[in-house]
C-alpha cells in the first residue's frame, strides 16, 4: 500500500514537473518531496521521473503509474467530499461560468471543474477563455461569475481575490537572438531591444505599464514595437525578429516552436495569477466552485 504523502507527492509532481511548487502545495518541504519520491522509486523498482537542472519529465514507468492511480485518487477524494456535503445537509445546484486566460490557468480552471461536477452532479461548469485586449469585458457583462487571470487588477467594481499562484516572468525572443544563448538577462536589457506589446483601450494603463514596460527601473528607454491585439500575432512577431515580448517563463511548455527561444528575466517579478468576480459577489454555485480550487490548489499566503 502506498502511503498518503507518496501518493500525492508523486500525482501532485506528475501534474506540476516541479519539486518547488509540488513542495509548496502539499505544505511540506522540497527535500521532503524528493526522499518520497526516491523512496516510492525504489519501492516500484524503477525511475518515475527523469531529472535535469532545467526541467523534470514522466519516464514510461511514470506515466503508466499516474493513469493508473489518478482516477481512484479522485474518485475517492470526491467520495470522502460528497459524504461530508451531505452530512451538512449542502446541495449545491446551478450553472457557474469561469474565465481564464493562459493555458496554464486552464489547466487548473479543468481539474477543478472535473472534480467540481463529480462532487455537485447538478450544477454545471462552463469555461471560456479570456482575451488580454479585453480583460474585464465578459465579467461586466455578466457573461463569466469569476475569472482567473493575471494580477493586479485595481477596479472599483471588481473583486481581485487570494493569490493562488506565481510564474517566473521570462522574455520571448528570436531564436537567433542575441539573448537566446544566455541563461538569464537583466530587465535593463530591454533597453537594447524592441518590445512586442499588446492593443486595446480596455485593458488598464496599469496593467500594461507592469506588462510591458516603457522604461528599465534605471529610467533607460524601451523601443515599443508593433501592438497586437492576439497572442499568436505576438508569435509571428518575434519568431520574424521584428522585437521581444515579455511572458511567463512557463509558456515555453506550451508555444515552443521553432524560430522562437524563451530566456529568464532574472531580476522581473513574478506574475501573479489569482481569481476575480464581480464586486457584488458570488452565488452559491460560484462559491463551491472556488472552495475546489482552494482545496486543490492552495493560494499562496
Amino acid at each position: 500500500m502506498l502511503e498518503r504523502l507518496e501518493l500525492e507527492a508523486f500525482l501532485t509532481l506528475a501534474e506540476e514537473l516541479h519539486f518547488g511548487r509540488t513542495a509548496k502545495r502539499l505544505h511540506v518541504t522540497t527535500g521532503r518531496i524528493s526522499q518520497t519520491i526516491r523512496k516510492l522509486e525504489r519501492r516500484v523498482g524503477g525511475p518515475l521521473f527523469e531529472r535535469s537542472s532545467r526541467k523534470v519529465t514522466l519516464t514510461t514507468l511514470g506515466e503508466h503509474l499516474r493513469d493508473d492511480l489518478r482516477p481512484a485518487y479522485d474518485q475517492i477524494a470526491a467520495g470522502l467530499a460528497l459524504a461530508i456535503t451531505t452530512t451538512r445537509g449542502v446541495r449545491v445546484k446551478g450553472v457557474v461560468r469561469v474565465g481564464f486566460s493562459g493555458p496554464w490557468c486552464g489547466n487548473l480552471v479543468v481539474k477543478a471543474a472535473d472534480l467540481f461536477r463529480v462532487r455537485y452532479p447538478d450544477s454545471v461548469v462552463e469555461i471560456q477563455e479570456i482575451q488580454l485586449v479585453d480583460p474585464l469585458g465578459r465579467m461586466r457583462a455578466g457573461e463569466v461569475d469569476l475569472q482567473l487571470t493575471e494580477f493586479p487588477i485595481d477596479e472599483p467594481d471588481v473583486v481581485q481575490g487570494p493569490l493562488m499562484f506565481a510564474e517566473p516572468r521570462g522574455l520571448l525572443v528570436p531564436a537567433d537572438h542575441p539573448f537566446a544563448g544566455k541563461e538569464s538577462v537583466s530587465v535593463e536589457d530591454l533597453a537594447d531591444t524592441t518590445l512586442v506589446t499588446i492593443v486595446s483601450e480596455l485593458v488598464p494603463c496599469y496593467w500594461m505599464d507592469y506588462y510591458f514596460p516603457r522604461t528599465t527601473p534605471s529610467g533607460r528607454p524601451i523601443t515599443q514595437g508593433p501592438a497586437t491585439r492576439f497572442w499568436p500575432e505576438v508569435l509571428v512577431h518575434v519568431s520574424m525578429g521584428v522585437g521581444v515580448s515579455t511572458v511567463a517563463l512557463r509558456a515555453k511548455d506550451f508555444h515552443s516552436r521553432p524560430g522562437l527561444a524563451f530566456v529568464a528575466l532574472r531580476d522581473a517579478p513574478p506574475i501573479d495569477y489569482g481569481f476575480l468576480w464581480p464586486r457584488t459577489g458570488l452565488s452559491p454555485v460560484a462559491s463551491a466552485w472556488l472552495d475546489i480550487v482552494h482545496e486543490i490548489a492552495t493560494p499562496i499566503r
